[in-house]
């Protein structure tokens, strides 16, 4: 038996399983998911006073009404509509209009289809992590042949009619994983009791995974805190799963609630999944996502917290549960605080920002990174760079597209990345670049402002190899450009080019509740932020030495905060970073 309940909550389907969903497709209907999905259909049919409920013959519908129509759908499995009344008292009303009745049952499937579904694997005791496919195939694609089956065979009994036409929608779950138990003995004492929560081993999605978060953008800043949040919060292990991210050369253990599946399981999009010899290390961060708002409101008013906790050398942070607080953002930037915190640590300098190694077909090779904050352009030129350079690069490589870090190794400057891919708004990509992306891709608040899509850009051997930098630009997607304000200006000075990275200025976006032209430190308010301190002392350490080595550092204006260039942009932003990378390499 599984140790997850299956359950319907919120607008998601969870299913707990040990490795396989149902023998067939009585026993499917029989479930207990099924049960309830019917009659919250029902409900859902009451309440707007459905003309689909005609098929009773009368309303108000009782219990007696609900049942006859469960046993009615049962046998309707395998018996054509006129032998059904034989075997269900009272049901041959349910038939008196066969068209009514194929529609109500074409809407129960729409109805479940509506919901997120998930599975989960409960691979405690036994090896079904070991041979995933074998256990995908046993839950994920058995439950859709299922579903499949009862609802054709339904509509073909009540119609007697084949469709001429079959649709292979996502019938079954969209989502399943393997989790397997942890091992409370690799946390001290005051982290027992996650040792009890499942730790994902294997994730199966179905893409394109269309999901509608509560929230569509993120607000406020991360705290530092002086007391560990996890000292006031306990965890019941059946409501969380962790996924072990891998983040650049860290690990940190994501624990989230079951309020936020749909969010935790897009992880696998953005962040490396650990593997068996990675789980064996001391994670270097725990981030616990929806954690009761009561058991961190005394820590801040705005409770998105972390902790330093250095009697055990790691990061701790906490997002509160809740609807205001559903926005992958949350998630995504929590996980690389920890990491901006864990390289400052170490004297190394992070940066928000998109790196790239850029292979010319001439032989020459540049290197370039572009900081700047959410929506200033970075990803959006890099993209517009790629459709532009075909006559002259032979690869691009994406090294980081949000966040990394860098490090100075035997006097050079090496660039790592975090993400093996990225959180993307919609409205800044090229026209038609989402559609092409959707076998890949999760999409997040698609009829909203600030829609996101989530996709694999990279490999993991990528972001962690270490890239010497050739270039360094401020994304400055504020300015217009005129004759004293190039596409692309070189700063002279190590101070000059401190004071405009320092100032982070951007127009926002609307990826957050903040609007019109913004300043954040370093563009980075996911931990140098938070400590100003230290960071300038590493930032001074670097800026001199960009310089001293001769990386070109300067600002490149991308125009995407610009009315109306929000396209034309970053695409004359890549042209011209294009010609300096051509001049440079005939040196």
């Amino acid at each position: 038996m599984s140790k997850f309940q299956s359950k319907i909550f919120d607008n998601k389907i969870v299913i707990g399983v040990r490795d396989w969903v149902a023998e067939d497709v009585d026993e499917l209907l029989q479930s207990e998911i099924f049960k309830e999905l019917l009659n919250r259909f029902l409900d859902r049919l009451e309440k707007k006073q459905s003309p689909l409920l005609n098929i009773f013959g009368h309303y108000p519908i009782d219990d007696n009404d609900r049942r006859i129509l469960y046993e009615t759908l049962c046998y309707l499995t395998k018996l054509e509509s006129n032998l059904v009344p034989n075997i269900v008292s009272d049901s041959q009303r349910l038939f008196a209009d066969p068209h009514l009745l194929n529609e109500f049952v074409e809407q129960l499937y729409n109805y479940w289809r509506s919901f997120d579904r998930f599975i989960i694997c409960d691979s405690t005791g036994d090896n079904f992590d070991k041979r995933p496919y074998r256990t995908f195939n046993l839950t994920v694609e058995r439950l859709t042949h299922l579903v499949r089956q009862a609802y054709r065979d339904i509509q073909e009994n009540i119609t007697a009619q084949h469709p001429r036409v079959y649709r292979q929608v996502h019938a079954g779950a969209e989502v399943a994983t393997i989790a397997v138990e942890s091992h409370s003995s690799r946390f001290k004492a005051e982290y027992s009791q996650l040792g009890a929560i499942s730790i994902i081993r294997q994730i199966l999605i179905y893409p394109p995974l269309i999901l509608e978060p509560p929230m569509n953008k993120r607000k406020g800043e991360f705290i530092e805190v002086t007391e560990n949040p996890i000292k006031s919060v306990q965890l019941n292990p059946q409501e969380w799963l962790c996924y072990p991210a891998k983040v650049g050369s860290l690990i940190v253990y994501v624990y989230f609630h079951e309020s936020f599946y749909e969010l935790g399981f897009a992880l696998c999009n953005l962040f490396e999944l650990a593997n068996d010899r990675d789980l064996r290390r001391k994670p270097d961060g725990i981030f616990l996502y929806g954690v009761p708002e009561e058991n961190l409101r005394h820590l801040a008013d705005f409770p998105t917290v972390f902790y330093e906790d250095k009697a055990n050398d790691l990061f701790v942070g906490a997002v509160p549960h809740g609807n205001e607080f559903g926005y992958f953002g949350y998630l995504k930037k929590m996980i690389l605080t920890l990491h901006n915190l864990r390289v400052m640590q170490k004297g190394h300098l992070p940066f928000h920002g998109a790196f790239v190694q850029i292979l010319l077909k001439n032989g020459c090779q540049a290197n370039v990174l572009m900081v700047g904050d959410t929506g200033a352009g970075k990803s959006e030129t890099l993209e517009a760079l790629r459709c532009l350079g075909d006559e002259y690069i032979k690869d691009l490589t994406i090294i980081a597209d949000d966040m990394g870090s860098l490090v100075i190794q035997d006097q050079v400057v090496k660039a790592y990345g975090t993400e093996i891919g990225a959180f993307l708004r919609l409205d800044d990509l090229k026209p038609g670049y989402a559609f092409g992306q959707l076998d890949r891709a999760i999409i997040m608040n698609a009829s909203k402002t600030n829609a996101r899509i989530v996709l694999p850009i990279t490999s993991f051997e990528n972001i962690i190899k270490g890239v010497p930098v050739d270039y360094i630009f401020y994304a400055n997607n504020y300015e217009n450009v005129d004759a004293d304000h190039p596409v692309i200006e070189k700063f002279s000075t190590p101070d000059e080019a401190f004071h405009v990275f320092r100032e982070g200025t951007v127009m926002s976006k609307g990826t957050t509740t903040t609007t019109g032209l913004v300043h954040s430190y370093f563009a980075n308010i996911f931990g140098p932020a938070q400590r100003k301190t230290v960071h300038d002392k590493i930032a001074h350490r670097y800026f001199t030495h960009f310089f001293e080595h001769k990386i070109c550092v300067g600002q490149l204006r991308t125009r995407l905060g610009v009315p109306g260039f929000e396209i034309e942009g970053p695409k004359i932003a890549a042209e011209e970073l294009l010609k300096i990378l051509l001049n440079t390499s005939h040196e």
